[in-house]
């Protein structure tokens, strides 16, 4: 065992080794161990190196923070395609036969030849590439963006497919705790006492947070560990379903947050098919965010070396994993909480050389505590510089009176362990563009203005100290609680060797050495210094986020946690106002670095785009269905019988059901749900109709346009009531439908109250048409009358159909007698077979997609995206009477005005006859002189096409320019092998009075 690793200390289990390799090297490490413990067990600080300079790093943090030690991962060799760049020692488990291997070096980590970049580090100034790379211009294609290119990234992109398989998964909660340390333990505990549904999640591999780190504290008379293992067993008595490994990387509109679940990366085995990742969309009545506090580094020359990092990363690393970080460590500090880990380290048999405190008054226990062990303390002192080319070896430390930098001396150390303080966690809480207010005492932002419907707890809004966070976790918990109308109340708590603490911001610290040559770093990754922040204030950047792109500054895979603060103190002194005044860099989803499989979840290779089925497609399938592809459907295109062609099957199909009845599967039309108060209102301004007038009970025609005024939905909505709407749209039609009503009803209309939601899964519509349509339904109709008089065309009621719940429509898109019955998706196979056996006395036919078109077309109903281009509007489609000309407005309304969409010869939606009654081909272009030299001018084009059983011959519908002008004009369709004459007509071919839907 390594003499860094002591033995029996910490939560790893000593009786597992566990086998890995860094480099090419063997090491081994302990059961619970991230490789970034592991390797400090080994005495290994040298991780990785930076992105620009090429310096030498190690791990400065113990957690998802980490920018440094970023590693690739594999299991197993590359070529099996199970490799990850950039991963972070500091979270990445460790695994038997784990191979890691360092990344940006060549052609090792020791000895890497792009070190120098840092010999030059004068020339790589901020925004040098913006300077350099733009002259002389012919450089450009040979010399810079290859060399940019070949420069670029961290760690190399895997080169084959990625094997594993990746989930995905939806969950309703009613309290939903972010962070699992004493505030969000407690907050749960709260909220399920008082009978939530409470969801607890935290991003490592346990539960506890900072209290793993503190096994000293005591919580209600019990050990800190014990407290913590009792509240979890509790909270899974009370049903609490805790996610460990799980990070909430975005926090969404309307409480949504987004997870991400790490699944099997921890496994020796894992179980084959099982995912690696899961994504998490959760949905949550009230979330509590606990997410805590990220320590800030401090900036001086030198702070990159490796073996400097985070006071609170070494109490960590010590306690959770029983690993000391050095045998002599010294400690640089502005904030009482580094002393802490500077006792633990020395009653763990470390030599702490010194504890460097910039501040002058010193609390007498912490003095105290540090004379008992013999650590000498230097307070009022500033770190100027350090030494070490692969680890660190001794820091420069200097005393500070009145602002002026005395006589440096150096301490000699393998490690240096720094604090600048903490700052809130408030990502997530600003993801839902929460207002941030400046705390001046504590120098930080800290949560102010909500709105989602949240709370935040302990650190998280700047209290320091185990026992104000866990008593504000429990508030914060019953608070929850009350929000979704429980009885909610907090817990009383005491606590015994508590640790709270205090301490004073920093910019960079004082130095004797020239600012403009120290190396002071603040983005490690990007190699972003103090004096990068100062120079982009220099050269006019006054803006945070114009600094932040200037320098790079918070634009690595940490997302400035470690940087950003930092960077905005300097920047504001640099300009000489306050942090507030300077503003604060956006926080974007995702909060942690995601993989790309995460977000794709089951959506590749053969499941990349679904293939849908309805409740009725098992009926089809074994009816000999011959399906077609719609939008992600598949769907019934006919049920040929007996040998028959297509052509044979789809004609049988239209004549039975004009003849008496036919039956259809529309499930795969979209499905909408509008509510609110402000339901009629919403509708009014989306569709071209007026809907305020419409009555419950009733449905009408509604055609959706774009912001251009052309054509982009239509279907039949019913209003079910005064603030209820059910809105359906074309198969392929739904899902941007849905999306440009969000669109509007959040960025043009948030002042309505409406919500909208997607119902076309829920629903298995099945459509009746012909003339014996209400006699096979009457009798299985409960609740209504569904007489021509009680239920006249185009209504809509609740109902029950052959023992269903259903929502019965009367409509038709074939010119038939038509009802659409709306039921419950897990009954629609029930209801299709009963009907089907209901109508054996009426023998009743089931049809398909194209008897459907050739019915709609005989009728001159259009479909969109088929007799429209993207480039018709109402008039020309010959449906302007669905325009409210006395409505003041709706999406699209200003642009039917533009002097292009009224001009003479638009292209228009006609109805064509072919002279010799052959069938045209769809997309046909049509020409109006046949004779013509080529190029010849076409006037359009045919939009479909058909034979028409009812009217024994071909018909087509096509788009003409001028068309509703040429009504009785021959137009000509040139073929390949020869041209065909074709008489202009409405597109209404069949009962153009439309009797029969009257039946």
């Amino acid at each position: 065992m390594s003499r860094f690793r002591i033995k029996g200390k910490g939560r790893v289990d000593h009786a597992a080794p566990v086998s890995f390799s860094f480099d090419g090297r063997e090491y081994r490490g302990l059961r619970g161990d991230t490789v970034a413990s592991a390797l400090l067990a080994n005495g290994v600080h040298l991780m990785g190196r930076s992105f620009k300079y090429h310096r030498p790093r190690g791990a400065i943090s113990a957690g998802a923070d980490e920018p440094n030690a970023l590693i690739g991962t594999s299991r197993g060799a590359k070529s099996n395609g199970r490799f990850e760049p950039n991963t972070r020692t500091t979270m990445q488990e460790l695994r038997e036969g784990l191979v890691t291997e360092s990344q940006n070096k060549w052609p090792s980590l020791s000895f890497d030849v792009g070190a120098v970049n840092d010999s030059a580090y004068m020339l790589f100034s901020a925004g040098f590439y913006y300077k350099t790379f733009m002259w002389p211009k012919s450089f450009w294609d040979k010399v810079y963006e290859p060399f940019i290119r070949q420069a670029a990234g961290l760690g190399k992109s895997p080169e084959v497919p990625d094997p594993d398989s990746y989930g995905s998964r939806y969950l309703y909660t009613d309290v939903l705790v972010i962070g699992g340390g004493a505030a969000g333990i407690s907050a749960a505990h709260a909220a399920a006492t008082a009978g939530a549904r409470v969801t607890l999640i935290d991003e490592n591999a346990e539960m506890g947070g900072a209290l793993l780190s503190d096994p000293a504290l005591r919580i209600n008379g019990e050990e800190s560990w014990g407290w913590l293992a009792a509240r979890l067993a509790e909270l899974r008595e009370l049903g609490a379903k805790i996610m460990t490994r799980t990070t909430a990387i975005g926090y969404y509109h309307q409480n949504m947050v987004g997870l991400c679940e790490r699944v099997t990366d921890h496994l020796d085995n894992p179980p084959a098919g099982s995912a690696r990742e899961r994504m998490w969309r959760v949905r949550a009545k009230h979330v509590v965010l606990a997410q805590g506090a990220l320590e800030k580094p401090l900036v001086f020359d030198g702070n990159d070396r490796p073996g400097v990092m985070l006071a609170g990363s070494a109490q960590t690393y010590l306690h959770r994993f029983g690993v000391r970080v050095g045998d002599r460590p010294a400690v640089l500090t502005s904030h009482d909480s580094a002393w802490y880990a500077a006792f633990d380290l020395s009653d763990s048999g470390s030599k702490v050389a010194a504890i460097v405190d910039l501040r002058r008054d010193i609390r007498e226990d912490l003095l105290a505590g540090a004379r008992k062990r013999g650590i000498e303390v230097l307070t009022g002192h500033t770190a100027t510089s350090t030494s070490g080319r692969l680890r660190i070896k001794s820091v420069r430390v200097n005393p500070v009176q009145n602002g002026r930098v005395g006589a440096g001396r150096s301490i000699a150390c393998d490690c240096l362990l720094m604090s600048g303080g903490w700052t809130p966690s408030l990502h997530l809480f600003s993801h839902t563009r929460g207002g941030l207010v400046w705390d001046d005492e504590h120098q930080t932002f800290l949560p102010d203005r909500k709105t989602e419907a949240c709370e935040i707890a302990g650190a998280g809004r700047g209290l320091w100290g185990y026992g104000v966070a866990i008593r504000d976790g429990s508030a914060a918990g019953a608070a929850a609680a009350v929000a979704i109308g429980l009885e909610g109340s907090a817990g009383s708590f005491t606590v015994e060797n508590d640790r709270p603490g205090t301490g004073e911001a920093q910019k960079e610290l004082p130095t004797d050495r020239s600012p403009g040559k120290a190396r002071a770093f603040i983005d490690y990754q990007n190699d972003v210094t103090a004096k990068d922040i100062r120079l982009a204030v220099r050269e006019g950047m006054r803006s945070i986020e114009h600094v932040k792109r200037y320098t790079t500054n918070g634009m690595a895979t940490d997302q400035g946690k470690m940087s950003n603060i930092n960077g905005l103190m300097i920047a504001a002194d640099a300009l000489s106002k306050s942090p507030p005044e300077v503003g604060l860099t956006t926080f974007r989803p995702p909060y942690t670095p995601t993989s790309f499989g995460a977000f794709c979840g089951f959506m590749r290779g053969e499941t990349f785009i679904l293939t849908r089925k309805t409740p009725i497609d098992p009926w089809a399938e074994r009816n000999g269905a011959v399906f077609e592809p719609v939008a992600q459907w598949r769907r019934a295109w006919y049920f040929p019988k007996d040998g028959e062609t297509m052509d044979q099957a789809v004609a049988r199909e239209c004549r039975a059901t004009r003849e008496s009845l036919g039956m259809f599967d529309a499930s795969t039309l979209g499905k909408i749900e509008v509510n609110g108060p402000d339901a009629a209102e919403f509708m009014n301004r989306m569709y071209t109709n007026p809907w305020t007038k419409l009555q419950p009970g009733r449905c009408r025609y509604g055609l959706l346009l774009g912001e251009d005024g052309y054509i982009r939905d239509d279907g039949v909505i019913g209003r079910m009531a005064e603030d209820r709407f059910h809105v359906t749209t074309t198969t392929g039609g739904a899902a941007s439908v849905l999306n440009l009503m969000e669109d509007y009803l959040q960025t043009e209309w948030p002042d309505l109250d409406v919500w909208l939601t997607s119902t076309t899964e829920q629903w298995a519509t099945i459509a009746l048409n012909g003339p014996n349509a209400r006699k096979l339904l009457e009798p299985l109709v409960e609740g209504i009358d569904i007489g021509d008089d009680a239920f006249p065309h185009m209504s809509v009621a609740d109902c029950k159909v052959a023992g269903i719940p259903a929502r019965l429509f009367r409509l038709s898109f074939t010119g038939e007698l038509g009802f659409e019955v709306n039921v419950p998706a897990s009954r629609g196979l029930e209801l299709w077979e009963a009907l089907l056996e209901a109508g054996r006395p009426y023998n009743i036919c089931p049809y398909g997609t194209e008897t459907m078109h050739v019915l709609r077309a005989e009728k001159g109903y259009i479909i969109i995206g088929q007799d429209t281009d993207g480039t018709v509007t109402p008039e020309d489609a010959g449906i302007g009477w669905a325009i409210g000309r006395k409505k003041p407005d709706f999406v699209g309304k200003r642009s039917l005005a533009r002097p292009d969409l009224v001009a003479k010869g638009r292209k228009q939606l006609v109805g064509l006859l072919t002279e010799d009654n052959s069938r045209l081909e769809e997309g046909a272009q049509i020409v109006l002189d046949p004779h013509q030299s080529i190029p010849m001018k076409m006037v359009g084009h045919v939009t479909s096409s058909y034979d028409s059983t009812a009217l024994g011959r071909p018909i087509a519908m096509a788009l003409v320019a001028g068309g509703h002008d040429r009504m009785g004009e021959i137009v000509h369709i040139p073929m390949p092998e020869r041209t065909i004459r074709a008489r202009v007509t409405s597109p209404v071919f069949y009962d153009p009075d439309g009797q029969r839907l009257k039946l």
